[in-house]
């Protein structure tokens, strides 16, 4: 049986992967973060971008969530640097990027610019806030932004973070191996509850496939830590879904809280996955109050070129008068039988001591996050 994948954003699946020497460059460090972004951009997750984001292409995403060649993106994937080493590595032209004293790929350097933090601010998070955890750490960038194509040829070494960690073009051959002509995709910052896993058993009703691929990155103080994130998927999958019908990996990338826009960056990075849906839910990729509840599933309606399809479904809670998990399309009880879940209430149980009961989150995802030593992000050892 032939299996049409659905094409990657723009067309075609990103391969920057390079063997080069590299001795007789100038090498620059950056963070993490940004190591994780060169990655993405190398191995495809961030097709159709080459590189870090040029001045123009910067611009339009600003203003129009395209990049200038009209293509739907909405996240500026970045480098920043002071004036100073932006203008050297300009003149230089060729540079080594290393993170933690590792080399790790090489930045063609085609622009630098200056850039107005509060314009950003507006236009990706709606809020110039510094209570917004990306608002913060934007604020704190430098002034300049270099622009370029890049190519990688060494990537992070295997270590316990590493383990789920699967390339586009991998998923896409295990989806093809598998036959699946539609596969949903769950994007998750947190471990899961009962309510996920009943949203991703509906969604498993109606698509071949269900692709759970948590993002594994910096979080704000108080989110889920990401080995527990990873230890609990991999506990609820092992022991209440069918294992051909689910595909797991880890997505590595910083958690923007960008809400909306947000959501259509997730989209993208599942469509070159191999993904051919995607679910959105209720507030999804938001923090606080900045967003209204529904404005990440709205914005798919101004993106009708994306190909991958955003799928709804009516938040799932617990019925204490049906005594299962339920929606508003499926239950006639009142407010006073509804108990919903969410990371929040959860987050507050573990905090307690207490341990969720069986019908929140299965014992044994519950028995991982009570054992573990540092639940959260922030947390003291």
């Amino acid at each position: 049986m032939t299996i049409n994948l659905i094409l990657p954003h723009g067309g075609k699946l990103i391969n920057k992967f390079i063997e080069r020497k590299y001795e007789d460059l100038e090498t620059f460090e950056v963070s993490s973060d940004t190591r994780n972004d060169a990655e993405n951009i190398a191995t495809g997750v961030f097709s159709p971008l080459e590189g870090f984001m040029i001045e123009d292409d910067f611009l339009t995403v600003l203003k129009d969530g395209r990049l200038s060649n009209s293509i739907p993106w909405t996240i500026p994937i970045v480098l920043d640097k002071e004036k100073e080493i932006a203008m050297q590595m300009k003149d230089l032209r060729d540079v080594v990027l290393c993170s933690g004293n590792e080399k790790f790929g090489i930045l063609h350097v085609e622009d630098i610019y200056r850039y107005n933090k509060e314009n950003v601010a507006n236009a990706v998070y709606r809020t110039t806030d510094v209570n917004h955890p990306a608002v913060n750490r934007l604020f704190q960038m430098k002034e300049f932004l270099v622009g370029g194509g890049l190519e990688v040829f060494r990537m992070i070494g295997n270590d316990e973070m590493q383990k789920f960690r699967l390339h586009p073009s991998e998923t896409r051959s295990e989806i093809t191996k598998r036959g699946w002509k539609t596969v949903v995709g769950f994007q998750t910052r947190n471990v899961p509850h009962v309510a996920h896993e009943m949203l991703q058993k509906a969604a498993l009703n109606i698509y071949d496939g269900l692709f759970i691929n948590p993002l594994i990155g910096k979080k704000k103080r108080g989110d889920f830590t990401d080995s527990l994130i990873i230890n609990t998927y991999e506990s609820l999958i092992m022991n209440y879904f069918p294992k051909n019908r689910v595909l797991f990996s880890t997505i590595h990338t910083t958690m923007r809280y960008a809400g909306p826009r947000e959501a259509i960056h997730h989209a993208i990075m599942r469509k070159n996955f191999g993904c051919t849906h995607f679910i959105v839910g209720r507030d999804h990729a938001g923090v606080g109050n900045y967003y209204p509840p529904f404005a990440a599933q709205e914005i798919f309606n101004e993106y009708p070129d994306l190909d991958i399809k955003p799928v709804t479904f009516p938040s799932f809670y617990f019925c204490k008068k049906c005594l299962s998990y339920a929606n508003e399309k499926i239950c006639p009880h009142g407010v006073e039988s509804k108990e919903e879940l969410s990371g929040t209430m959860i987050r507050k149980l573990v905090n307690s001591g207490k341990v969720p009961e069986k019908h929140m989150m299965r014992p044994e995802v519950s028995d991982l996050i009570l054992k573990s030593q540092k639940p959260f992000v922030g947390d003291k050892t």
